[in-house]
């Protein structure tokens, strides 16, 4: 019998074969159910409301609905499950785009079991997958973007709406700082670090940390 207080996991992936492989490797961990599968995009919100998963392990790459507007679609939910993408992150430059729809995070199809399930659980504690680096290289991607004029002049605006300690606060995250950094580069407590980071997600619009260094780099604030 599936634990109820584990973390529900669904699976999109037109590869039968991969979606099979990420069953085996979840179902070993005690705290992690898969609670369904899907093969395609389109599948995506009846199984959302049918199985309520925490997470969704979205494939980029799908032959009818991608997993980018799937995506897209779920997170403009009032109470969005978490998303994983399925990537392989140095040939898909479309994760940017999952990124900005509050995706919380990437895990490479190859990615080790361990990683995996470690990956879930964060994305479900509210940490994206995505370590600083990681996050350097996926802004430097930005710069010479068509759409980039636009974006900063929005992402200006956002930014004079935050306060200043707020503001300092964002502008770290932009640089890819963890918590615990942040707190003593601005000599704030931890729990302080973490209320500004929510508070400047929900005045913002932002699902997590990714989005706001996204949000900061289109602002020209690194």
């Amino acid at each position: 019998m599936n634990d109820p207080a584990a973390v529900r996991v669904l699976l999109v992936d037109d590869d039968a074969l991969v979606r099979s492989g990420l069953r085996l490797m979840l179902g070993g961990a005690p705290d992690i159910t898969v609670v369904g599968e899907a093969a395609d995009g389109s599948e995506v919100p009846a199984l959302v409301d049918a199985l309520s998963p925490d997470v969704v392990l979205m494939d980029i790459r799908m032959p009818g609905v991608d997993g980018l507007t799937a995506t897209e679609e779920l997170r403009r939910r009032a109470d969005p499950p978490q998303v994983l993408v399925l990537t392989t992150f140095n040939t898909d430059e479309h994760v940017l785009r999952a990124l900005r729809a509050g995706a919380g995070g990437f895990v490479l199809k190859h990615t080790p079991p361990a990683q995996i399930v470690a990956a879930v659980r964060s994305v479900v504690a509210g940490e994206p997958v995505l370590s600083p680096a990681v996050t350097r290289q996926l802004i430097a991607q930005v710069s010479g973007d068509p759409g980039q004029l636009g974006r900063a002049a929005r992402a200006r605006d956002q930014l004079a709406s935050l306060g200043a300690r707020e503001r300092e606060v964002a502008v770290a995250v932009g640089e890819g700082k963890a918590n615990a950094e942040i707190a003593a580069e601005l000599f704030m407590s931890l729990p302080t670090v973490k209320t500004n980071v929510s508070r400047i997600m929900a005045k913002l619009g932002l699902n997590n940390r990714v989005q706001i260094a996204l949000l900061v780099n289109d602002a020209g604030e690194l």
